[in-house]
């Protein structure tokens, strides 16, 4: 069942993956905080950050539903670290999160919506899985594609789009910001069977 808001309207709470610091934005590692930044924009959302806490965090007050818009700032390897204060915080548990993340097995322009899994190698998402207990939560990968030949996976993550892999990139970023919202109309399954099916 999902949580209620203080407003009694169901909730959902989208965590992007990602480095905070300027140099990182564009990389592919940040997958996950373009989807976030992608969300609050439409939404008309203000990303904030509360004094000294370790993530910023906007809310969505929907007609229907009530979403919360998180950005950890600890750094990918940590980034489960902001749970407990993100739980505390918005009130809403581990059924209702979504981690959004980069993920090499896809291409760019590819996405692809879990509801569990290993970490498969991602630091961010075996931070969380440590810092949970349990691998048991939903995610959505956004694909960047292998490293070319000679490069390390390091210097593919933290390196930019080629450019023509950002267009495909931005797009998958639209489409990942429009599955996330339809989630607030269809059921996980409708969404995530529509999503993979496209995306095979």
């Amino acid at each position: 069942m999902l949580e209620k808001s203080a407003k009694n309207k169901p909730v959902l709470l989208f965590i992007g993956l990602g480095n905070p610091d300027y140099k990182y934005r564009k990389t592919r590692h940040n997958a996950g905080f373009a989807v976030i930044d992608s969300l609050s924009e439409a939404c008309g959302a203000k990303l904030k950050k509360s004094f000294l806490k370790p993530c910023l965090i906007a809310t969505v007050c929907l007609e229907d539903y009530t979403l919360y818009l998180v950005e950890p700032l600890t750094y990918m390897n940590r980034s489960g670290d902001v749970l407990n204060y993100v739980f505390r915080k918005t009130g809403v548990g581990v059924d209702e999160m979504i981690i959004i993340c980069d993920n090499m097995d896809l291409k760019p322009g590819m996405i692809r919506l879990k509801s569990k899994g290993s970490s498969a190698g991602h630091n961010g998402i075996k931070s969380v899985i440590d810092n949970l207990g349990r691998a048991d939560f939903k995610r959505l990968y956004i694909g960047v594609g292998r490293p070319a030949d000679g490069m390390t996976v390091i210097e593919h993550v933290l390196g930019e789009f080629e450019q023509e892999e950002e267009t495909e990139f931005l797009g998958s970023v639209e489409k990942a910001a429009g599955a996330l919202m339809s989630l607030t109309k269809n059921p996980l399954h409708l969404v995530m069977n529509e999503i993979n099916k496209k995306n095979n």
